[in-house]
């Protein structure tokens, strides 16, 4: 990776950490769903989707579960296992979406946010070693298409910022 594009990268990657930390002290409903959450890291993921390349924003996904591993919640713990799986399922299908599909970028958030919920439920399944946490999945889903909507709108508004200073989106 040459180096502006590395330190770009790592800035973004900060900012996700920064997020995910920040989304952890707002009361949401989260607090009496657990794994309900904003996906405020999602908007970062998000843009290096569309500003730079699906390996740039798997780097930033898969370094943001690691970095708030280490930071608040332990790594290769239940959370580190359910945050990966969800991040690494809904960076890949962000990607597919957001390329071979017509779908804005609030569909591809959408998509994302709903695919970060089966990633984390097909985890669980593995980690309890029992199908029945699938029965979980309509609560998160609801709320998946919500924080899909806000992660999305969030993250559009930003691309057209930076549309309008002139650098290339794909919005």
């Amino acid at each position: 990776m040459e180096t502006r594009k590395l330190t770009i990268v790592s800035m973004l990657l900060a900012l996700s950490v920064v997020l995910n930390i920040v989304e952890s002290t707002i009361p949401l409903i989260g607090n009496m769903i657990p794994g309900v959450k904003l996906g405020l890291a999602n908007i970062i993921v998000l843009f290096a989707i569309y500003m730079f390349s699906f390996k740039e924003a798997m780097y930033i996904s898969i370094g943001r579960v690691f970095l708030v591993g280490i930071i608040r919640t332990g790594l290769f713990g239940v959370t580190f296992f359910l945050s990966l799986a969800g991040a690494v399922l809904s960076t890949i299908m962000m990607f597919l979406f957001s390329r071979y599909t017509k779908l804005s970028i609030i569909g591809v958030s959408i998509i994302g946010a709903i695919t970060h919920s089966i990633g984390q439920i097909l985890m669980a399944i593995i980690i309890v070693k029992t199908v029945n946490v699938i029965f979980y999945l309509p609560f998160i889903l609801f709320f998946s298409i919500i924080t899909g909507i806000i992660v999305g709108t969030i993250a559009k508004e930003i691309l057209v910022f930076y549309q309008r200073k002139g650098l290339n989106t794909k919005i």
